[in-house]
């Protein structure tokens, strides 16, 4: 099943995983620190919270997560046939997991992934990358929705 995927930056972790689980009736399905994510059945939504990743209540990015790598390839092959460029990472960590994903930005420089969550990991970026670096915003971008990008799902 694919999801939409809706990251906001939030001011109080704590608050905020409390507010959506009472709006969405379901708790958080990971909580990491300065991270939570959502996996809501009904909406299908995958709803992430990043504190400290820019001003409290704006948009980080958005998303569509799929279910394999090979779902991933053809929004890649689709993309790229339909003129919009694209960023492939592979293997990636990002938000507490290893993730293939593409990104793509839409008409007013919003952030769009389509990725598929391979496997869990311990942090939310690899040490070598620096706090202010966005791993969830491609490398070469510098643009953000709201704010700067400094963190991911």
């Amino acid at each position: 099943m694919s999801r939409v995927q809706l990251a906001l930056n939030v001011g109080d972790l704590d608050q905020a995983i409390t507010f959506y689980t009472k709006l969405f009736g379901t708790g958080p399905a990971k909580v990491r620190e300065g991270y939570a994510n959502f996996a809501i059945a009904e909406p299908p939504l995958k709803l992430v919270l990043i504190a400290g990743g820019g001003t409290p209540g704006s948009l980080n990015h958005l998303g569509v997560e799929v279910e394999s790598t090979e779902l991933v390839t053809e929004a890649i092959t689709r993309l790229q046939a339909e003129g919009l460029a694209t960023d492939i990472e592979e293997q990636t960590t990002c938000c507490y997991a290893v993730q293939d994903k593409v990104w793509v930005h839409g008409p007013d420089a919003e952030p769009w992934e389509v990725y598929t969550v391979l496997a869990d990991a311990p942090v939310m970026r690899p040490a070598d990358e620096s706090a202010d670096a966005a791993c969830c915003t491609p490398a070469a971008e510098t643009v953000s929705v709201g704010a700067k990008p400094t963190a991911c799902c």
